[in-house]
């Protein structure tokens, strides 16, 4: 069971303590709601939906080659080891570790041709689409999540996105609110108890620079009722009314929502249920653990219990969350890429698709869309370690759910997997498609940036076609 930590408090520079839920932050910009959020879906014609999206960042970088790009013509210092198993797409085959997703062919989308890849290890590009360079001179673009937070601005008890990312996506940041400012920043719940991910020396450093407030601490003290908060509540609003006449940072802004919405998912106790997985029928719970590999795994990977992640972001979802970004690490394979995979590669295969599972039986299947990528491939040729570098060249992406037309390998590359060759898709091309799932066209809706001037969502990415 997940236990929040408890309540934190900050004294400010006037003397006057008050509960602090969330570091205090710059006040975000614009002017969008959850009813235009609403308005943009009957726009689109969804209607009586929750449509969500959850991402899932392969972190480190997986090889295109070793798992739905294989290349077995290729000399062996490109191909490697692995032997490749037909899959229900026709001519279409995938790694042999990866039997359920060949079965299930028909349900995901494959994309061998991302493109644009910054070459960067954190996920900021999985979470945006651009790389952490743009706009950074006035905070930098924000995540996609984030960008939904700003649209649903306060109006749900819930909060609109999650991040439960470990490891390099956690240490760098990757789910940042960039120029909106830390009063969109996700929620992020510490799972470090419930799902181990050892860090390296020097992650663990950064880590510990940023504080903690890097992840959302709430409890609620056992002496305290729903009553009693309901009425600090109304007391703190009641300060910070008169506190925010002379604020000009928009610090106590950011404060106010921060309070509001940690206020809101005490006294609902649904988000508090939904990372509870005691809450679960055990059934359920069980679909979600792989099998045992055999394999000894590095000290940075996951085990066989990670994907439990993806059965609470479905239930994160049922609770009223519109975004979750989870991670399994680790990719970075610059040794030992083959024995890294034969643990990796099952584990995420055994996930997805007991994902694509339950949401099919939970009905939500076609309201979630799900998308799994990383931030660059891997080089087609091994290197002296056994392993594979960065390849900022070529990256692979999956995708299954939101109703889309799946059953589909979208792009091609080269006989080494090091070039694409037709049909590149662009970061920013996967971002608009889980935008237009929302009902949002990231080509004509702007956020306002500090400084007053409009910023579209995206800058150059179209949906991918081939999907509607």
């Amino acid at each position: 069971m997940l236990q929040f930590n408890g309540p934190a408090r900050q004294t400010h520079c006037d003397g006057i303590p008050r509960r602090s839920f969330l570091l205090a932050g710059a006040l975000g910009f614009g002017g969008l709601s959850m009813a235009d959020l609403f308005r943009a879906e009957a726009a689109a014609g969804i209607t009586g939906s929750h449509r969500a999206i959850i991402n899932i960042h392969l972190d480190g970088g997986p090889p295109q080659m070793d798992m739905i790009d294989m290349k077995p013509q290729a000399p062996r210092e490109v191909r490697g080891e692995f032997d490749s198993m037909a899959t229900s797409i026709p001519g279409f085959r995938v790694n042999e570790l990866m039997p359920r997703t060949a079965k299930a062919a028909r349900e995901l989308t494959f994309l061998r041709s991302l493109v644009g890849a910054e070459n960067r290890h954190d996920a900021f590009q999985c979470q945006s689409g651009f790389g952490a360079k743009d706009l950074q001179s006035i905070g930098g673009r924000p995540a996609m999540g984030c960008i939904i937070n700003h649209l649903t601005d306060g109006e749900t008890s819930a909060p609109a996105f999650v991040d439960m990312m470990q490891g390099r996506p956690l240490v760098r940041n990757s789910a940042r609110p960039g120029f909106l400012g830390p009063a969109y920043q996700p929620f992020r719940p510490d799972i470090s108890q419930m799902f181990s991910r050892p860090l390296e020396e020097a992650m663990k450093g950064e880590l510990a620079a940023l504080g903690a407030g890097h992840t959302t601490a709430l409890k609620l003290h056992a002496s305290i009722n729903a009553s009693r908060l309901q009425d600090r509540d109304s007391l703190l609003h009641q300060l910070d009314r008169v506190r925010r006449q002379v604020d000009q940072s928009g610090m106590m802004n950011a404060m106010d929502r921060f309070h509001q919405q940690a206020a809101g998912i005490l006294t609902s106790g649904e988000l508090a249920k939904a990372l509870d997985l005691e809450n679960e029928d055990p059934k359920v719970v069980e679909n979600f653990i792989a099998e045992s590999t055999g394999v000894n795994r590095s000290s940075t990977s996951e085990d066989e219990r990670s994907m439990l992640k993806l059965l609470i972001a479905r239930r994160l979802i049922q609770a009223g969350v519109r975004c979750v970004s989870v991670s399994l690490s680790d990719f970075d394979t610059h040794s030992g890429n083959f024995k890294r995979l034969r643990h990796l590669l099952p584990v995420f295969d055994h996930g997805l698709n007991a994902l694509i599972d339950d949401l099919r039986e939970q009905n939500m299947l076609d309201d979630v869309l799900i998308v799994a990528w990383g931030e660059f491939g891997r080089t087609p040729k091994i290197n002296g370690n056994a392993g594979r570098d960065h390849w900022p060249r070529v990256a692979m992406g999956m995708m299954a759910g939101g109703g889309l037309r799946h059953g589909q390998v979208i792009g091609a590359t080269d006989a080494w997997a090091a070039e694409v060759t037709s049909r590149p898709v662009h970061y920013q091309d996967v971002m608009a498609t889980l935008y237009q799932h929302l009902g949002i066209d990231a080509r004509t809706t702007t956020v306002m940036d500090p400084t007053g001037r409009p910023q579209y969502l995206l800058d150059r990415g179209e949906p991918i076609s081939e999907l509607t």
